[in-house]
């Protein structure tokens, strides 16, 4: 009893590293981290590679909230207080009457007076009744100047988004030998391409997806630091490091960009953004560093995975990749 006991026991650990080494092998395709400049807490729009994304989970950039002053709603300006007779030129005639009138009858002119005020006041109402009629023809008969009452709303004149410009990066932002991928009109308000990014720009995110790749499998910390930005690589520095602990390595290898779209790019000073989807097919196995045996992934059959990169450079430099969001 003692024996069977022990064995399960032993079973169940064992079976509880494999679900943990498992589990690590996916997460860093599911975490979201690094910057994105002043969009790192803003979703990039929706491409057709990546319709979502997941937040930016792990940033050194601090999250400020909307000052309260900026939320607070403006104060509607006191309303104007009515005056009994009206207002414009109507109301301006009645109320010159009746000041008249009471200084005629302050001066003595009795109750015959007040009968005199009251017949002029009534004159005067029929004058006004007579000369507000004659304005209100006069307006309706004038014409409506054109568009009135109608909504002012101009073109964004924003150009299609969707796969790389025509020509730009090949095959490599549209599935090999497939058919064009179709494009999505940016929707109203969404950021443009700002930079004009070019072929070589769309060539340099594809050759940047393997090679980092490639690098954080071969554990090449060189690599890594010239091709991603200081925040970066001191991510893939402590994922490398934990591996080593845990005594595993990450075999990433046959990387392929399956499609790409550019979501957004955009300049912030002397730094240049490019936010891009894409979706990628490699071989990727966590391994016993020791003996080299499979303890979570697949180093034989290719997995999918899609993922939003961002990248930067400053005063037209290199490309580097700033931030890596889940999709």
């Amino acid at each position: 009893m003692f024996r069977k006991t022990t064995l399960f026991a032993a079973l169940a650990i064992a079976a509880g590293l494999t679900l943990v080494a498992a589990d690590h092998a996916e997460a860093k395709r599911g975490f979201s981290f690094g910057n994105r400049g002043s969009r790192t807490y803003q979703a990039p729009p929706a491409t057709n590679t990546a319709p979502t994304s997941a937040p930016i989970q792990r940033s050194t950039t601090p999250q400020t909230a909307p000052s309260p002053a900026a939320t607070r709603a403006p104060s509607a300006a006191p309303a104007a207080r009515p005056s009994m007779f009206g207002s414009g030129l109507g109301g301006a005639l009645m109320r010159g009457l009746l000041i008249g009138g009471i200084v005629g009858l302050l001066m003595g002119g009795g109750f015959g007076g007040l009968a005199g005020i009251l017949g002029l006041l009534l004159q005067a109402g029929l004058i006004v009744l007579a000369v507000m009629l004659v304005m209100r023809l006069l307006r309706r008969g004038q014409p409506q100047p054109a568009g009135a009452g109608a909504p002012y709303a101009r073109s964004s004149g924003v150009p299609p988004m969707g796969g790389a410009p025509a020509g730009a990066a090949g095959a490599g932002y549209a599935a090999s030998g497939a058919a064009a991928q179709p494009q999505r009109q940016a929707a109203p308000g969404a950021p443009s391409d700002e930079l004009g990014l070019k072929g070589e720009d769309f060539d340099a995110f594809e050759r940047l997806l393997g090679t980092i790749h490639g690098a954080f499998g071969a554990e090449d910390q060189g690599t890594l630091m010239q091709h991603t930005t200081p925040e970066v690589f001191s991510y893939f520095a402590d994922e490398l490091r934990e591996n080593a602990e845990r005594g595993v390595r990450n075999v990433v290898s046959d990387v392929k960009l399956l499609q790409g779209d550019l979501a957004e790019a955009w300049r912030e000073g002397g730094r240049e953004f490019a936010t891009v989807a894409m979706r990628y097919e490699s071989r990727d196995a966590m391994v016993d560093r020791a003996t080299g045996q499979v303890v979570g992934g697949d180093r034989d059959a290719k997995g999918e995975a899609t993922e939003i990169w961002t990248f930067v450079r400053e005063n037209g430099g290199d490309w580097k990749l700033s931030a890596i969001q889940g999709a």
